[in-house]
């Protein structure tokens, strides 16, 4: 497959970098992403990678259109009240770029139907509002050794990290969280949030989503994103793979709170 000349148009700001380049976009084009909720963190991902050329798009979430979701849920409009989210996101997919697949999905995702949902992805991308759908997605990412973006915000902060945790030096998303099960869950209509701030971590989400597919840069696995808006300050720090974790049991061999807005 080569690009077309339509692609070398649409793509050549992607294509004249050095670390992307034709190969890189090609990538892109071959590559499936599955993103797990199409909220706050979701909407700004979803268009961006709809923007950069990802051939497949696997749009997972059971949720609707409300009015409160359009302060930060920028893919949505107000003629998409009422519509399911993923429906909605994959018609506007569409029209910023035909080119890309869509597969939406409109389910809940939870510890039963998880591998389902993401199999055939190259690369996760989880903004779900739940912790318990964030250990999931995280164990069935896992188990198909498929790398996982994790995004979530909160009033004016946000976190990002890539786990691949089947990788002696890698952790997993357990290393990171554990597994309580009982975590409560915070939603944006208790807690607040900074729209922006949504728009922020969702991009940042998509950017670490190109960097797995296409290599660019210094590796992000094993580190964790901090970002605070009200300090207007961005820190870095490293997640040790856990020897106990009973995901990844801190071996290469086995493969087994924030709230997104």
């Amino acid at each position: 497959m080569t690009l077309t000349d339509a692609e070398l148009d649409r793509y050549a700001r992607h294509i004249v970098l050095r670390e992307i380049g034709g190969a890189g976009q090609m990538k892109l084009r071959r590559a499936r992403v599955a993103v797990i909720g199409a909220g706050g963190i979701g909407s700004p991902a979803i268009q961006y990678l709809a923007a950069a050329g990802v051939g497949e798009l696997i749009l997972i979430d059971d949720d609707r259109v409300d009015l409160s979701n359009l302060q930060r849920q920028t893919i949505f409009g107000g003629d998409d009240v009422g519509a399911t989210k993923v429906e909605a996101a994959a018609a506007a997919v569409a029209r910023l770029n035909p080119a890309v697949r869509v597969t939406a999905r409109a389910a809940r995702l939870d510890a039963a139907n998880a591998a389902d949902l993401i199999a055939g992805a190259d690369v996760v991308l989880d903004g779900t509002d739940s912790f318990t759908a964030r250990l999931a997605v995280a164990d069935a990412a896992l188990a198909a050794r498929v790398p996982l973006v994790s995004a979530a915000v909160a009033q004016f902060e946000g976190q990002l990290a890539v786990f691949r945790g089947w990788e002696a030096d890698k952790p997993c998303y357990r290393c990171f969280v554990g597994d309580d099960p009982d975590r409560p869950d915070t939603s944006c209509a208790e807690a607040g949030v900074l729209g922006a701030m949504a728009g922020v971590m969702g991009s940042l989400a998509a950017l670490e989503v190109l960097r797995a597919i296409t290599g660019f840069g210094e590796d992000s696995a094993g580190k964790l994103l901090l970002v605070d808006a009200l300090a207007f300050r961005f820190r870095t720090i490293g997640l040790p793979k856990d020897p106990g974790c009973r995901g990844c049991g801190g071996r290469a061999d086995q493969a087994a709170g924030f709230s997104a807005a």
